[in-house]
């Protein structure tokens, strides 16, 4: 049986960041619901979407950001292996950078869902 590769956007890094420290954090919901929205297009899992994710981030007080960013490790390791890409445990390094920076957190993930673009 075939594998379906499911493409996602490629999306600027630089941009990303740049948007958001010039808008002090408002562009960085923005990015939220799209990573979590590509994520879930690069995995073909229909979980929690962007809105949703944002909506429990709100109400969490911030707290449910760090299940998203574990969960966005554990997500990309899937959608690597289902793409034959090896995989390592990313969660709890996307957890380490979103308790530090969040920016960078979404960095890293927006630059692994580049490379899924390519």
């Amino acid at each position: 049986m075939a594998t379906v590769r499911r493409m996602v956007p490629r999306r600027s890094v630089v941009a990303g960041i740049v948007l958001t420290v010039i808008t002090c954090g408002i562009y960085g919901f923005y990015w939220l619901v799209c990573l979590t929205d590509d994520m879930n297009t690069a995995t073909g899992d229909e979980g929690t979407s962007g809105m949703m994710t944002l909506l429990l981030l709100f109400i969490t007080c911030g707290i449910y950001g760090l299940y998203w960013a574990y969960k966005c490790g554990e997500k990309l390791d899937k959608a690597r292996s289902d793409r034959g890409i090896p995989s390592s445990n990313g969660g709890v390094l996307y957890l380490i950078l979103y308790l530090v920076c969040y920016v960078a957190a979404f960095a890293l993930i927006q630059s692994e869902l580049n490379k899924m673009a390519e």
